[in-house]
């Protein structure tokens, strides 16, 4: 029996720790300048951020997490989360200047990972694995990583099932997006419709009662009583959602004061989203 008093086999090993000194060192090359090119799309890879985001991607049954970056100062206080990695998996440790001079920018939080995405399903097989009450985010022309980043932590805090993401929305898995999702976007189950599609048609199929968030809304968010199975659309800030898509739905609308009728998207989702989550609650779905 060893001096920790746990048997050899049961204590928690980390991954051996590779040196970087040269931030030209070819053994991390998906790593570098990642603020300027973000791997995304490129061979189906993302940038996970910070302790947090890293921990998401390791108990995500949807990702896997490929290899880590991170500053020697933080090596130690980092070997509890580093004992639930493979044993085989590269962590690479470098100094801060080394670090910072790898991605591009200064690495504050003092790791940085790289995660391969599976494949995303499509819509119709996301939403016909939806439980009988189910509550969905449909988002349109979501193009800023901020935005994107909030709704899915939203999302999360809020009990949303699944979201859809129309063509000329930006990649959730953006490092941006992923950051400040705080590790949402690596959670949540989403899928991307395709260009052209109808998406009130494949609610409708799904039984999914869709309403719009608006400015114009004709009816005030605070009275809406949401259905077993409802689907929320969101559209980008200025040109909204589509006049099209408005006028097949019930429209809402937030009640502010006087002479300001228009609140940041992200903002939107969380009002909106918590106002169902306190329906679902409360017994009123």
């Amino acid at each position: 029996m060893p001096a920790t008093g746990r048997p050899a086999s049961k204590r928690r090993t980390v991954p051996d720790l590779i040196a970087i000194d040269d931030p030209a060192d070819p053994r991390i090359a998906a790593y570098r300048d990642v603020r300027e090119r973000d791997l995304v799309g490129r061979d189906g890879l993302f940038v996970a951020e910070g302790k947090v985001v890293v921990e998401k991607v390791i108990a995500s049954d949807r990702h896997r997490l490929l290899s880590l970056l991170i500053a020697g100062k933080r090596a130690d206080t980092l070997a509890p989360m580093l004992a639930r990695l493979p044993r085989d998996m590269p962590v690479y440790v470098a100094d801060q200047p080394v670090l910072d001079a790898i991605a591009g920018f200064p690495i504050h939080r003092g790791i940085i990972g790289i995660g391969a995405r599976t494949e995303t399903p499509s819509a119709d097989a996301l939403l016909a694995r939806l439980p009988g009450k189910a509550a969905v985010l449909l988002l349109s022309g979501i193009a800023n990583h901020d935005n994107m980043g909030g709704i899915f932590r939203n999302a999360a805090a809020f009990g949303i099932d699944a979201i859809l993401l129309d063509a000329d929305c930006c990649d959730p898995l953006y490092r941006k997006a992923i950051r400040v999702s705080v590790g949402a976007a690596l959670l949540l189950p989403w899928a991307m419709l395709g260009r052209g599609a109808d998406p009130l048609v494949l609610l409708d199929r799904h039984r999914f009662e869709s309403v719009a968030l608006s400015p114009a809304g004709t009816s005030l968010l605070a009275d809406w009583r949401p259905a077993p199975r409802t689907a929320v659309l969101l559209g980008a800030e200025g040109p909204g959602l589509d006049a099209g898509l408005l006028a097949r739905t019930t429209s809402l609308r937030i009640e502010m004061a006087g002479g300001f009728d228009s609140l940041n998207v992200a903002t939107t989702s969380g009002i909106a989203l918590h106002h169902l989550a306190a329906a679902r609650t409360t017994g009123h779905r």
